[in-house]
């Protein structure tokens, strides 16, 4: 059994020694790389899992989906893939890779085949309105406002830093559309930020929902940051779906 929701995740002992699956693929989302999971890497492998953090360019989807097919193919065994935001569309499409065991999605979009997220988003209306959208197709989010709308359960010093070393990315990979969703035929996991002004709550609640969630787990006060703020909670989450990703209900 584990416990999460408080910032204290706690581990089984069966969790930590005997988990069948020890390979993890962390996915980062839009604007930023992957060294917001460094948090969650240290978590995952003082007990024993290999971990892999994707650094793909946010320039193409295409191209940021076969990166990630790519690091999967290179597991010597199954997976557990971890996408955050803009990273659950890519693990959505990444995730019918065999190695592939089971997916968890933490603040992140989880598309139907052929669904805009944009139509999604009108129903759930973000928080936020500090996307720049730049003459040259590339977004940013406005660095004085994103601590409050992205990064606010982190220390100011860390989320101003966040803030500054921001990645440029497409705005044509928000319009990306998928065809066969890995949440249709594979087990997922789902956290839920319960502060999150990027990606509205009850959107992601709409998610998990839909793609029958094993596991819902929702941080109250946790921003879009969750991923980097709430490190011992997502590990406790990606090491449940270690333990029970394959096991048949």
């Amino acid at each position: 059994m584990i416990v999460v929701g408080n910032g204290y995740g706690v581990y089984s002992q069966e969790q930590n020694g005997n988990h069948a699956i020890r390979n993890v693929v962390l996915v980062h989302g839009a604007f930023l790389d992957g060294s917001g999971w460094e948090g969650v890497y240290q978590e995952l492998t003082q007990r024993g899992y290999n971990v892999t953090v994707t650094q793909h360019t946010l320039r193409d989807f295409d191209d940021d989906v076969a990166v990630v097919e790519k690091v999967i193919s290179q597991q010597d065994g199954p997976c557990i893939l971890v996408g955050h935001s803009y990273g659950g569309v890519v693990i959505s499409a990444a995730g019918n890779h065999p190695n592939v065991a089971g997916l968890v999605y933490i603040a992140a979009h989880a598309p139907d085949a052929g669904e805009l997220r944009a139509d999604l988003v009108k129903k759930y209306p973000s928080a936020y309105k500090s996307l720049i959208k730049g003459d040259d197709g590339f977004d940013i989010v406005n660095p004085a406002k994103f601590a409050e709308d992205f990064a606010a359960d982190l220390p100011i010093e860390r989320a101003t830093f966040m803030a500054n070393a921001q990645v440029p990315t497409a705005d044509k990979v928000f319009r990306a559309v998928i065809q066969k969703p890995a949440w249709k035929y594979k087990p997922t996991w789902y956290m839920v930020a319960g502060a999150d002004r990027i990606i509205n709550p009850d959107l992601e609640r709409f998610y998990a929902g839909r793609a029958k969630s094993k596991k819902v787990v929702e941080i109250k006060g946790g921003s879009h940051a969750i991923y980097a703020s709430r490190p011992k909670d997502v590990a406790a989450l990606i090491i449940e779906a270690a333990a029970h990703a394959g096991k048949k209900d």
